[in-house]
């Protein structure tokens, strides 16, 4: 019912930058009235939240991201994008868009795009 396409990841070095798109679809789904998010999961390590936009444009990050990272949406294309700047070798991981719908609760996850990023 809902498709999260991301796109953008790639290899860069340390200091790069990154611009990280997510373009949402689905006939009953209110890209709008959703809190959209990126996450990330480096191997062997734990899915972790980087960065969320709700549906009133509030934002948050992650403290390792704070600064370099920001996240935007434009509801009028149903997109989120991640600008990454200022990248560390850290920052590797694959990278994941969310969606969530407050209330109803439902969760909607895209297939990820790889970001890597050497010294």
């Amino acid at each position: 019912q809902v498709q999260l396409v991301e796109s953008g990841g790639g290899l860069v070095q340390a200091g790069g930058s990154l611009r990280l798109s997510c373009v949402a679809s689905g006939s009953t789904f209110i890209f709008r009235l959703n809190s959209m998010a990126w996450y990330r999961q480096a191997p062997g390590k734990q899915r972790e939240l980087v960065a969320v936009i709700s549906s009133s444009f509030s934002t948050s990050y992650a403290d390792s991201v704070k600064g370099r990272f920001t996240i935007s949406r434009d509801n009028a294309k149903n997109t989120v994008t991640l600008q990454m700047n200022s990248l560390k070798p850290e920052d590797t991981a694959v990278y994941y868009c969310n969606a969530n719908r407050p209330r109803i609760g439902r969760d909607y996850w895209g297939q990820g795009t790889q970001v890597t990023v050497t010294s």
